[in-house]
C-alpha cells in the first residue's frame, strides 16, 4: 500500500515531548504511534478508547478544582483513606 498521504497537526511542545518518551519506551516512533492510531480507529469505526462527556456535576467539580475551591490536601494515602472514615 501506498504511504503518500500527509498529516500535519499542532501540538504543545510538553505535550509532545512526553508522548515521544512513551513512544521510545515502546520502541516506536511517533509516526508509526499515529499510524497505529488511525488504524485502530478505522478497525472500530470510532476511537479505539471509550471517550465520554462529564456530567454537571463531574464539570462543577472539574471546574472548582480548576479555580482552587475545595481543594483538600494530605500528607499521605493512609491520612486521605482515613479522612474517608469519618
Amino acid at each position: 500500500m501506498s504511504k503518500s498521504a500527509v498529516v500535519h497537526a499542532r501540538i504543545e511542545p510538553s505535550v509532545k515531548k512526553k508522548a515521544e518518551a512513551v513512544f521510545g519506551k515502546l520502541g516506536m516512533s511517533p509516526t508509526e504511534a499515529i499510524r497505529l492510531f488511525y488504524t485502530q480507529v478505522s478497525l472500530h469505526k470510532g476511537l479505539p478508547f471509550p471517550l465520554k462527556i462529564p456530567n454537571a456535576e463531574t464539570r462543577r467539580v472539574l471546574e472548582d478544582s480548576r479555580e482552587g475551591k475545595d481543594i483538600e490536601e494530605f500528607n499521605s494515602l493512609d491520612d486521605m483513606f482515613a479522612s474517608w472514615e469519618h
